[in-house]
């Protein structure tokens, strides 16, 4: 390892490099040096990103221009360059490196433990989106193309259902016809934003609590970590992921259906907290279009479980044979009590921000 980290411009000698636990994709290292100092090392996946280039342009622009907009050097990511001057690393066999600086006294949550938790997660993607209203989108790469091109989903949805490669679509005939009986709602975002009713964003693309640093003491936000997935995109889409992922009653792959449902005191936590964080950077046409980037985030989502269920679980990691049919049982389940709670959902969205109406 001391071949890749000895091409950055690191302070002190490096006396340790350890592997960090957690993450599905890159792996990440621990670097500390005799000074003492701690970074972060990252060898990103080129299988999964195909534009590595693109990517660390995106990370490159996006994280200076968060840092231009703070004195603390926590609440922002910094890139630590190559002895070139370069933002990462790129050797000859194709493989890319960066190291950041490592955020200090800070926590990262795998679950929330109190609506509060969650509720600083929102502020902390609020303010992401905030400090980056006044950011061109549109130059950004889209390093996962139609990433949230939830029309794109259902074609994809379709074609596996036409192949059927795996052989198992017999057996899933009540799901695909709860999936495409929502197909018709898939573009309504996109056609929003093509008729120019919602703006162009940076978007996050990943908005777990997983990804935001909080303060080990106060447990304020301090910043959002994991921008391999910022692309132009929609507020609706970023918020509506968080939802999807932090206020629902059970786990994405919970196999009792009845345990699967939107908690909305945590809808609430989360909403108040990203309506905080935003300040007045959104449209009232956007805000009013938060509950439908939830549903139709979560919908999206099952549909790719689905989908790669019947093409015989190639993109998905799975630890049993059925677990991309539970991931997406349990997403369909999610949108059917988003349905009913739909009245309830909006009128949140009133209360917390009247505009809106």
């Amino acid at each position: 390892m001391k071949h890749i980290y000895s091409q950055f411009r690191l302070e002190g000698r490096v006396i340790s490099c350890s592997p960090v636990s957690g993450g599905h994709i890159n792996r990440t290292y621990l670097l500390v040096t005799a000074r003492p100092h701690l970074y972060i090392l990252q060898w990103l996946n080129g299988q999964v990103f195909k534009e590595l280039e693109g990517l660390m342009r995106n990370v490159a622009a996006v994280t200076a221009h968060l840092r231009a907009r703070t004195a603390d050097p926590r609440r922002a990511l910094t890139l630590v360059s190559t002895l070139d001057g370069a933002p990462c690393l790129m050797t000859e066999e194709g493989d890319c490196w960066r190291v950041y600086e490592y955020i200090t006294d800070s926590i990262c949550l795998e679950a929330a433990e109190t609506p509060e938790d969650l509720r600083q997660s929102g502020v902390a993607f609020g303010m992401f989106q905030r400090e980056l209203a006044d950011f061109p989108a549109e130059t950004l790469t889209e390093t996962i193309p139609h990433f949230h091109d939830t029309p794109d989903r259902f074609r994809l949805f379709r074609a596996a259902i036409a192949e059927d490669r795996a052989g198992r679509l017999a057996g899933v005939q009540d799901e695909v016809s709860r999936f495409l009986a929502r197909e018709g709602e898939a573009g309504a975002l996109h056609a929003l934003l093509r008729a120019g009713e919602l703006p162009l964003r940076v978007t996050h693309n990943d908005t777990k609590l997983t990804n935001v640093m909080l303060d080990e003491t106060t447990r304020e936000p301090l910043c959002v970590i994991d921008l391999d997935t910022v692309m132009p995109g929609l507020a609706a889409h970023d918020y509506g992921d968080a939802i999807r992922f932090g206020a629902s009653t059970a786990a994405e792959d919970e196999t009792d259906l009845s345990k699967v449902a939107l908690s909305m005191p945590l809808y609430e936590a989360f909403t108040a907290g990203f309506l905080e964080g935003c300040g007045d950077q959104l449209t009232a046409r956007e805000i009013e279009t938060l509950p439908l980037g939830a549903k139709l985030i979560t919908l999206e989502c099952g549909v790719r479980f689905l989908t790669d269920y019947l093409n015989g679980d190639v993109y998905f990691a799975v630890k049993h044979p059925a677990h991309n049919l539970d991931r997406a049982r349990t997403q369909i389940r999610l949108v059917e009590d988003m349905e009913q709670k739909w009245a309830d959902m909006n009128a949140v969205i009133s209360r917390l921000h009247p505009q809106s109406r």
